[in-house]
């Protein structure tokens, strides 16, 4: 059995084809059911986020597989091959083996470690068992993926250190108080930017959050999200005192906040530190509050100087991350491959019992005057024959169970003594539950 992946990525496709390509999440049973009609494909899964479509899927044909999983995402949304053809990747083997494992570490992801995508795929992964289009193979597949991105973030640090403009401001301020359960913040401005570092501070533990906009009900929505109060914007350096950080996006032309006024809300805070964000363009906190003694600024030339090391050390990590998939393909590879050693020794066998049988009835239909003792002596000669016929081909399939040669003696087997494909029974083997097991 093989396992291919066709799909296309934010690498490979614009935002226009990526959206075209989406698969609605709330309804995924038709496209896999639709997926397991294909007459290559066994086994079928569907991951669909803003910055991916790939389906994976089992098969004893990968190339034509490939071929129809190709045409089968064109026709799904209606668009011409040719349209999206060139935008389209697809893996075999262990290839898609190392893609998969990649994907789910974050290795591929347009930001490096980000935690989003492991969920995304176990989604995805439910709805394919959910609509039970996920058998035997992509069972342990998934599950293996999962284990590799846990070793992933367990024995690297790849997802460590902020690589956004709103968490970077939260590292740098749990750096400037040590701990933010005791400290509040206030917002300025209700962008997306400022939502989400509101939402950043919230769960590090910030116990009061402050939100000032210049419309007061944006504010007021915003605030009511977190817990937070609403203060009115023409009215808000008279809060300021009332906070540890401060975190500024808004669209004003000149400086909001300037030198004096901070210095009188020192004055207010008996000087206690403050850490303040401005992350607007055009600024909108004066630089020269940078000179008052325990007071902290950042811009966002300062923050994107933070992110960039960040990636930096996280590059640094990513080389231990493929070293660990590298291990883990092999594991996979070896398991996949051997999957049909067993049966194929079971057919490859019964093909030659009946052959066996055909002869002896044949012989036996022309020497009617055979004893007893006379038949039972052929019979165990030619079953002697058979056993010293097939005991090299049947030792070096079981052997290529040590290494990664089990798929290609498989094939051979099959396609030299014309071997039907393996029934589910004679798999003998079933979905594991823990994925590290043999």
């Amino acid at each position: 059995m093989h396992i291919v992946i066709v799909g296309l990525s934010h690498k490979t496709a614009p935002v226009e084809i990526r959206e075209k390509l989406a698969f609605a999440p709330t309804a995924m049973e038709r496209p896999l059911r639709q997926m397991l009609e294909l007459a290559t494909i066994t086994e079928g899964l569907i991951v669909s986020t803003c910055n991916r479509v790939e389906l994976c899927a089992v098969t004893r044909e990968p190339d034509a597989a490939v071929a129809e999983l190709r045409r089968f995402l064109a026709e799904y949304h209606e668009i011409s091959p040719e349209e999206i053809n060139e935008n389209l990747f697809d893996y075999q083997g262990e290839e898609a083996i190392r893609h998969l494992f990649r994907v789910s570490s974050s290795l591929d992801s347009m930001v490096l470690g980000e935690p989003q995508i492991l969920g995304q795929i176990k989604t995805a992964y439910g709805y394919a068992a959910e609509f039970k289009t996920a058998g035997l193979i992509l069972n342990r597949f998934l599950h293996k993926a999962f284990s590799v991105a846990k070793r992933v973030r367990t024995e690297t640090a790849i997802a460590s250190n902020a690589v956004s403009v709103s968490f970077a401001a939260v590292e740098l301020a749990r750096k400037i108080f040590d701990r933010l359960d005791n400290k509040g913040v206030m917002i300025i401005g209700a962008g997306e930017m400022c939502e989400l570092a509101a939402r950043h501070f919230v769960s590090n533990g910030i116990s009061k959050v402050l939100v000032t906009n210049r419309t007061f009900e944006r504010a007021e929505k915003l605030a009511a999200e977190f817990n937070g109060k609403a203060v009115p914007f023409d009215s808000f350096v008279d809060h300021l005192a009332e906070v540890d950080i401060v975190m500024t996006s808004t669209g004003a032309p000149n400086f909001i906040l300037g030198k004096r006024q901070m210095e009188e809300v020192l004055k207010r805070r008996k000087n206690r530190p403050m850490f303040l964000i401005d992350i607007a363009v055009p600024r909108d906190i004066d630089p020269k509050v940078n000179d008052i003694g325990n007071t902290y600024l950042y811009d966002v030339d300062d923050l994107q100087g933070v992110v960039q090391a960040n990636l930096k050390e996280r590059q640094k990590e990513a080389g231990k991350a493929e070293a660990i998939v590298e291990q883990e393909i092999g594991q996979f590879h070896l398991w996949l491959g051997n999957l049909e050693v067993k049966p194929t020794v079971i057919a490859l066998r019964r093909k030659f019992e009946e052959i066996r049988q055909q002869e002896l009835e044949k012989t036996f239909g022309n020497l009617k005057d055979l004893t007893g003792k006379q038949r039972k002596s052929i019979e165990a000669m030619a079953g002697a024959i058979i056993n010293k016929i097939l005991h090299k081909p049947t030792a070096a399939l079981k052997n290529s169970q040590n290494d990664t040669s089990g798929e290609d003696y498989v094939d051979a087997v099959r396609t030299l003594f014309d071997l039907p494909a393996p029934s589910d029974d004679d798999q003998e083997i079933k979905p594991l539950d823990d994925p590290d097991q043999a």
